[in-house]
């Protein structure tokens, strides 16, 4: 009996191979679960019948945050400006040479067409017509305050929200690259020049995480 049964199986099977196997273009012959060989896609803001509310680009489930994502607990006022000039503080691990020279790199590549690679607001855009910001040695801030005072967290804070004609950068930084690009602020602060890859020291308050991962 199973013989017979394995013979007529594979009878079966052979007539099935061969009714799938032909010549004639305009006749393919027969697929084998075709969906497996041209499986629907759908574009990233395409339509999807697939999903109940039509789209292909789903949000995320309500709660869940991305892989590596640090949450930055100041809102965009005033007072979260202040809060975070006393509370975010640049990790201490952070403070290393390398990082000082990465931190030069990063700002003559985000910030040098406007604030200058001095800091002198002598960048690029603003020898085309556009408003300087203030100087980093010599400016007012017009949040109050002179510029070369500005804490870890406002220059975080101007970062991570923008401020006037400077839009947010969030972005486009990562965490750890908006302190490296602060550590050479500060030396710019100081000196007014281009800062030697030599790290110094920007606070020793507690400190805020840490994280390679965009905002």
């Amino acid at each position: 009996m199973f013989t017979r049964t394995f013979s007529v199986t594979l009878l079966a099977s052979v007539v099935a191979l061969l009714s799938a196997c032909n010549n004639d273009t305009k006749k393919p012959g027969y697929e084998y679960m075709p969906d497996m060989y041209r499986s629907p896609s759908y574009e990233t803001n395409s339509p999807n019948p697939v999903f109940k509310n039509g789209m292909t680009s789903q949000k995320p489930v309500a709660g869940t945050i991305p892989v590596g994502y640090v949450h930055y607990p100041y809102p965009n006022t005033p007072e979260g400006y202040e809060t975070a000039s006393r509370e975010w503080i640049m990790p201490a691990t952070l403070n290393t040479p390398e990082n000082l020279t990465e931190g030069k790199r990063l700002y003559e590549a985000y910030c040098s067409h406007c604030h200058g690679l001095t800091g002198q607001a002598d960048g690029g855009v603003i020898t085309r017509g556009f408003p300087p910001p203030p100087s980093y040695t010599t400016g007012k801030s017009s949040r109050g305050g002179d510029m070369k005072d500005l804490t870890d967290g406002k220059i975080y804070h101007t970062i991570q929200y923008g401020l006037n004609l400077m839009g947010s950068h969030a972005s486009q930084l990562t965490v750890d690259e908006r302190w490296r690009i602060i550590m050479y602020v500060h030396e710019l602060q100081k000196a007014g020049q281009p800062a030697e890859a030599t790290a110094d020291s920007t606070g020793t308050k507690s400190e805020a995480p840490k994280s390679d991962k965009k905002m």
